[in-house]
């Protein structure tokens, strides 16, 4: 059993939430979380009507809470309905702060609640104006600042599908997403800072344009509102607020589509995820409300760009009527604690980070002794698992007495599997338990619950709320089922490798399949592949993840045209186009001359046998290889130690 590391005080659990929720639906066993995970699974027409009342959400609920099919995708929860996200988000009539900024640069920006609602209306009035209409799309190339929320708030508010990307990404990376949901309109920003450096953002623009004709207008804001410069050929984002006050709130159906989602596999172009406007307000809700213990007028930081997922599940914070706080550029620019620092100049209660960033503060020996941090009551970490040492670490060197919840879920749900809860203890290396009203298993090979320290699939037994709507394009459901129902039957199957504990809780073991992960970062291969293989001296590239120092790193092969030796000059080509055409995340950390490459005997490249052996694990279906010899190269490389 793993040390205990945590307890919640007998008062945190008295006054939290899940408690008040236990006596709300008058559970007997009221202080157990096992219990209540249990109820709400065996009783889901009951968990999510009684959470829905609780939660208070804005809307119709509808007499049917949820309509079963045999197929598992196709039931469909609070078929009739009624609601609009923003109206949720923008419930709260005050001037107290709803959104603060925070630039690496050091300058701040802020809008009240009140603000908010006025801004967001008018935005919405402008988009009418374009004769945007319900379900058609609207693209955002941006930074995390304020506009984007009021933006993509606006763009809620009327029906509007929105889907964004950070400015990180090149050109290749913004179009092979954005071409295919066919945006009539792109946001985006003059510019961005990162690590000290000053990027513009508007260079590329144009490109992106030409090669996506959907987009009619571009909108554009001043990254600092001090510092205007003239948006000629683009329509100022400030212009745009001074259209007519727009205060209709439609209401949709809890499946309308709100905003599109990208998920790389190993083969072709991003995936495109839909999801659905109740679907994400309730899961966030249940999950910042039930798991994360957070009250009105608490203040909500997540360390994201706004092409990762939890932009979307902070922005969802806002329904429990806390304040956000955002941080665009570095986590450690200009220097390591400036996101620390951040809580505790703003008091903030929720501190999310990735686990990488965490892993960086421990290599670094950094101790916050010289913060306080006594208004930060959760800790929050995903992207990747967060190691054993660092959880340690966290209460050696962070803070004491902090709730620190390892999460795990991904893009395909906008939110969490497992995650924390105050019902039970943390320990060293654990997720705490299973989200409630999600019925989370681990299965083995044979679609089989596994044992306490056996190591599985991770699967979801029956349909919840924030399963995606569709894939985009994919009118037969044929992506959706082979993204999450080919490797079990009628059974959701997420692709991570996953251990459950004695203490009810789990450890994530890494992604079963062979898609990419470094520093948390979710990346298809496809994305590099078709970078690599324009370069004129390359064959053929092969790309996987080596597993290291608890963190993963991009190891690419490649095969040269005539045998070309693969010199320092070509290495480094080959890294700044992956660098400008998709982002600098996709970059490999080592590019290696390979003989051969790997294939089935249907022609296809093996990943997955190649990072089993880098990483030193067996490789299970040797049979299906076409030219299994040339596995022989990839064992104990230099390169790689």
């Amino acid at each position: 059993m793993n040390k205990m590391l945590w307890s919640p005080s007998d008062d945190k659990v008295k006054n939290s939430n899940l408690k008040k929720f236990s006596n709300y639906i008058k559970l007997e066993n009221n202080n157990n979380f096992k219990s209540l995970w249990k109820w709400s699974v065996c009783n889901p027409e009951k968990f999510w009507s009684k959470f829905w009342d609780f939660s208070g959400i804005v809307g119709e609920k509808g007499k049917k809470i949820l309509k079963r099919d045999k197929i598992f995708n196709k039931s469909i929860f609070f078929p009739d309905s009624k609601l609009n996200y923003s109206e949720n988000i923008l419930k709260k009539k005050t001037d107290k702060i709803a959104i603060n900024f925070l630039s690496e640069k050091g300058f701040e920006e802020e809008i009240t609640w009140n603000d908010l609602y006025t801004k967001v209306c008018k935005l919405s009035s402008f988009f009418k104006k374009l004769e945007l209409k319900k379900g058609d799309r609207v693209a955002a190339y941006v930074p995390n600042k304020i506009e984007t929320i009021i933006s993509f708030l606006a763009c809620a508010k009327n029906g509007i599908i929105w889907s964004s990307c950070s400015p990180d990404f090149g050109v290749q990376g913004v179009v092979d997403r954005f071409k295919q949901i066919e945006p009539k309109v792109l946001i985006t920003s003059n510019y961005y800072f990162y690590n000290g450096k000053k990027i513009n953002i508007l260079d590329n623009i144009k490109e992106i344009r030409k090669q996506i004709p959907s987009i009619q207008k571009t909108i554009v804001f001043n990254y600092n509102k001090k510092e205007k410069e003239n948006l000629k050929n683009f329509i100022d984002f400030e212009e745009t607020l001074n259209s007519n006050l727009d205060e209709t709130f439609e209401k949709f159906e809890f499946n309308h589509p709100i905003y599109i989602l990208f998920s790389s596999g190993t083969t072709g172009k991003p995936k495109c995820i839909t999801h659905g406007t109740g679907n994400v307000l309730i899961e966030h809700n249940k999950e910042f409300i039930l798991h994360c213990d957070i009250k009105d007028n608490e203040k909500l930081f997540y360390y994201t760009t706004t092409g990762w997922m939890m932009w979307n599940w902070l922005v969802g914070g806002m329904a429990t009527g806390s304040s956000i706080f955002l941080f665009d550029g570095s986590p450690i620019y200009p220097k390591i604690d400036i996101l620390l620092e951040y809580c505790q100049n703003k008091k903030i209660n929720l501190f999310g980070v990735s686990a990488k960033y965490i892993d960086h503060l421990k290599n670094e020996k950094y101790n916050s002794k010289n913060l306080d941090l006594g208004s930060v009551k959760i800790i929050t970490s995903t992207g990747s698992p967060l190691a054993e040492e660092s959880f340690k670490y966290i209460y050696d060197n962070i803070k004491k007495d902090v709730h620190l919840a390892s999460i795990a879920g991904g893009t395909d749900l906008v939110g969490c599997i497992v995650l924390g809860n105050l019902f039970s203890n943390v320990y060293k290396g654990e997720i705490q338990g299973q989200s409630l009203g999600i019925d989370v298993d681990v299965f083995n090979d044979f679609g089989k619950s596994t044992s306490d320290g056996e190591k599985g699939e991770l699967v979801i037994k029956q349909p919840f709320p924030s399963m995606p709507v569709k894939f985009w394009e994919d009118d037969n459901g044929q992506k959706y089922h082979k993204a999450y129902f080919s490797r079990f039957k009628n059974i959701w199957h997420h692709g991570d490798f996953i251990e459950r504990t004695s203490n009810n809780g789990f450890i994530m073991r890494g992604r079963s399949d062979a898609t990419l992960n470094p520093g948390g970062v979710r990346i298809g291969t496809s994305e590099i592949y078709q970078q690599v293989e324009d370069i004129d001296y390359i064959n053929e590239g092969l790309v996987v993840g080596q597993d290291i120092k608890d963190d993963v790193r991009i190891v690419l092969f490649v095969t040269t045209k005539n045998n070309q030796e693969l010199d320092d000059k070509k290495i480094k080509l080959i890294k700044s186009r992956i660098r400008k055409n998709c982002s600098p995340k996709h970059v490999p950390a080592i590019i290696i001359k390979a003989p051969e490459i790997p294939r089935t005997k249907s022609g296809k490249i093996v990943e997955l046998a190649v990072k089993q052996i880098i990483n030193g694990e067996t490789i299970n279906n040797k049979e299906a290889i076409a030219n299994p010899e040339s596995l022989k190269f990839f064992e104990n490389l230099k390169q790689l130690t």
